[in-house]
């Protein structure tokens, strides 16, 4: 058998293949939109990718079933789980759509699906059995059901799909899910989750890419109020702190209900010259994405640029900056080169940001201004509107500058009609998350001026100031 894990650093999000290597057969779940690695992969392997499916309705990125199906013909599944509100729509009617206990075959290797409800109601888990070496399984595809050291969080239905007070019954569900699913299944099962470290989707998920039922079953935070049948205490503590959702989230949700549009190949990117870039400028035709770290960004960039430093978290940091269902003109990045581009695009493919035209490698030629900054020593300088620290609510309470409201980057853009009128002084942690926040809220028509090297600058100039005698 062969079994591999691909994991997106950018969302922290983990795929998988697992063939028959005596058929040449092969299975992926839940794949993300880029999908050339999982093609890869089976073509240096010699097989076929003949059936693909996923845990449950993705929020955090968009997923590549469809895309995937349509370039290599493979049979989708998804769940059937979940009741009439919970179904996939017009997009997966070709799909199989499966119930508990349903089983995928390929070659030796059976695909058994496990109604885990409770992060989602439609949530399946898929227990994976060698047909060569056992006849028992020895792998357990957990979704965002199972992670390491945590589960799934339930309240994203309530955040980024509408629902009210939903976290509760999905609570409950998880913790009679891990009842009577996880806790049943021998010691020695890999558990194998598709998230890590870094995801939103739970609050303390582990770095360590994999664990077994067993450990779980010792060292996981959840695993005494499992001993004890305790549910009430099971709810109180998985619910209490959980991060904040970002607000492209729904999007997803919605998207990848009905099915995300297929992309099929696609088209080179284009690159621009200063001059014709200065035109779609003059016209706002297109939007700049300025790749660069904000220490480059603040000596001055095109007007209106949004500022999503570097390739590594371009889908994480580029979804919280542009919405594609309000934003209608094309994306053009200032960029190293046409490689980079290309795969700065990939990224922006996770996320449904679907609209990069082309990039330009400098800003020779380009009218620049430089965004606003003030030393965090100098901040009683400035009548400012309001003081927002876009730092998750937990770093807030951790520890924040006096007077700072929080707004986490992630919903700041849906929420800037909430702003005030007049300047708002803007800071994170380290200011990487601040430039990119501040570069959507300018383009958005708010006066934001940023802390140079926000909350980390402000603690040090702070306690290095000598107390009065």
């Amino acid at each position: 058998m062969l079994l591999e894990r691909l994991y997106d650093d950018d969302l922290a999000h983990a795929s998988y293949v697992i063939g028959c290597q005596r058929t040449g057969e092969a299975i992926v779940v839940d794949p993300r939109r880029d999908i050339q690695v999982y093609l890869d992969l089976a073509a240096k392997n010699g097989m076929t990718i003949t059936a693909v499916t996923e845990t449950h309705i993705h929020a955090d990125y968009l997923s590549g079933t469809r895309e995937l199906a349509a370039r290599t013909g493979a049979t989708m599944y998804i769940s059937g789980e979940g009741g009439e509100d919970w179904q996939y729509g017009a997009g997966f009617q070709d799909a199989t759509r499966m119930s508990h206990g349903h089983r995928i075959s390929v070659g030796n290797i059976s695909v058994d699906a496990v109604h885990t409800p409770g992060h989602t109601p439609e949530h399946l888990s898929f227990l994976v059995t060698d047909g060569a070496a056992s006849p028992e399984p020895g792998y357990f595809l957990s979704g965002d059901f199972v992670f390491v050291g945590d589960v799934g969080r339930p309240d994203l239905l309530d955040e980024a799909a509408g629902g009210i007070d939903t976290r509760f019954d999905g609570a409950r569900d998880l913790f009679a899910s891990l009842r009577d699913h996880f806790l049943t299944l021998p010691d020695y099962v890999q558990v194998l989750p598709a998230h890590g470290s870094g995801s939103a989707c739970g609050k303390a998920l582990g770095a360590v890419p994999s664990s077994t039922v067993g450990y779980e079953r010792r060292f996981a935070w959840w695993a005494p109020y499992l001993d004890a049948g305790d549910e009430q205490g099971f709810i109180d503590a998985l619910l209490n702190d959980q991060p904040d959702a970002h607000a492209y989230f729904a999007r997803m949700k919605r998207q990848n209900r009905v099915g995300p549009a297929i992309l099929g190949q696609l088209a080179p990117l284009v690159e621009h010259s200063a001059s014709d870039l200065d035109a779609d400028l003059e016209t706002d035709r297109v939007v700049v994405i300025d790749t660069r770290h904000h220490s480059l960004v603040h000596q001055g960039t095109v007007p209106g640029a949004l500022n999503v430093p570097g390739v590594a978290k371009a889908a994480s940091y580029g979804a919280w900056v542009y919405d594609p269902e309000a934003e209608t003109r094309p994306l053009v990045l200032l960029i190293d080169s046409a490689d980079a581009a290309a795969q700065f695009r990939d990224h922006l493919l996770r996320v449904g940001i679907d609209d990069v035209e082309g990039y330009i490698t400098t800003l020779d030629g380009l009218p620049t201004v430089r965004p606003k900054t003030i030393a965090p020593t100098d901040l009683d300088q400035i009548d400012a509107a309001l003081l927002l620290d876009v730092r998750n609510r937990t770093e807030y309470t951790a520890g924040h500058i006096p007077g700072g409201s929080q707004l986490s980057g992630g919903r700041a853009l849906w929420h800037a009609d909430e702003l005030p009128d007049g300047t708002i002084l803007t800071y994170c942690q380290s200011g990487v998350r601040n430039s990119v926040v501040a570069s959507a809220l300018r383009r958005a028509g708010h006066d934001i001026v940023e802390i140079e090297g926000s909350y980390n600058a402000w603690l040090a100039a702070t306690t290095s100031q000598p107390t009065a005698a």
